[in-house]
């Protein structure tokens, strides 16, 4: 069975974990998915992740986002980036399906916000992508509206699955299998949480702990020029503003790095932050100035922001699996044992403590 990496003893040193080292683990936010698996071709999905369990229309939450490398289709960028917030679940699946995914969600806050349309004038639906056509057969378009409403529906605390789940069932990371990865630190009274949706790298760029494990080990799969995304997803629990958390999102291409990716040409690779310790009507009352954190006390949460991207894209590629998918083409599992091996020779591997 794939393990996360904390659970085969894979030391990484840094902040402490929240209890389910998870994006949940930031109160309030709920992950969802719904994995779609059709004959030997169609290995897609959707996953959604909430903010909050309210109407997130009504209780707009702080965000941000940070564009690493542009290559990508996201809708709902520009306005988030204009207003500083979202009010809506973000949405994850696969490139060619970010138009169904974004009608799935106005529809889901129409039928929850009747004055989207009379007293307010829009909604904006936020989604991100990656390319899974390696293993789905991405033409075919097999994910649907009621797909997304499922993965919504699905949405809510505890530790979500990894792996080949939901947006993450056809991706690809490292020429082998990639997915969703979540994971979280304790920075001070704070916490943050990470979720990715993994699908870059090359093998012989893969880090694990430091150790450069792809220039050592042989290549295990099929290498392809760099053309991979990602999709961060940052959460906390800080009370930021806006431009405090597109300080934190690019805190995120730290943690990328060190796993090894480059941001070559063909890759997206987004970050997007959110905070549920304030709100917009908070962040906008006049009395209400002081909700916002200082900005040199933000050095705990970059730390955090890190360390959690890091791990969570380790754990995507740790509890993956191998998978076969369109035409016959395959991704192997990530060589956990020879891994392991390396590592040993680095530092001592010993399981995870109670």
């Amino acid at each position: 069975m794939s393990m996360r990496v904390r659970d085969l003893g894979i030391q990484l040193p840094g902040l402490p974990t929240g209890r389910l080292n998870s994006i949940t683990d930031v109160p309030g936010v709920g992950v969802g998915h719904c994995t779609v698996k059709q004959g030997s071709s169609i290995r897609t999905g959707v996953t959604a992740i909430l903010p909050h369990s309210g109407n997130i229309f009504e209780e707009k939450v702080p965000a941000a986002v940070e564009v690493i490398n542009g290559f990508g289709k996201a809708a709902g960028f520009n306005q988030v980036r204009e207003l500083g917030e979202i009010e809506t679940p973000i949405i994850l699946t696969n490139t060619l399906s970010v138009g169904t995914a974004l009608d799935a969600l106005v529809k889901y806050k129409l039928q929850r916000n009747p004055e989207i349309g009379r007293k307010h004038a829009t909604v904006n639906g936020v989604v991100a992508e990656c390319n899974d056509g390696w293993l789905n057969d991405i033409r075919g378009q097999a994910v649907t509206e009621e797909h997304v409403q499922a993965a919504m529906a699905a949405a809510g605390p505890g530790l979500p699955q990894e792996g080949s789940v939901g947006a993450g069932t056809g991706m690809s990371s490292f020429d082998c299998k990639g997915g969703i990865g979540t994971s979280s630190r304790l920075a001070g009274d704070y916490i943050v949480g990470v979720l990715v949706l993994s699908n870059f790298g090359l093998w012989h760029q893969l880090k694990v702990a430091g150790v450069p494990v792809g220039s050592i080990l042989p290549k295990p799969g099929q290498e392809e020029t760099e053309k991979g995304s990602i999709v961060m997803v940052v959460a906390t629990n800080a009370p930021l503003d806006s431009r405090q958390l597109g300080r934190v999102a690019k805190r995120a291409g730290f943690g990328l790095a060190r796993t090894g990716s480059v941001a070559g040409n063909g890759s997206g690779d987004f970050v997007i932050s959110f905070s549920t310790g304030v709100n917009i009507q908070q962040l906008n009352s006049e009395t209400l100035l002081s909700a916002r954190m200082r900005d040199d006390k933000l050095g705990k949460l970059f730390e955090a922001t890190v360390e959690a991207t890091e791990e969570a894209i380790l754990n995507a590629l740790f509890t993956a699996g191998s998978m076969t998918g369109r035409d016959g083409n395959h991704r192997p599992a990530l060589p956990v044992d020879d891994i392991l091996d390396i590592l040993q020779q680095y530092q001592p591997i010993k399981p995870e403590e109670e």
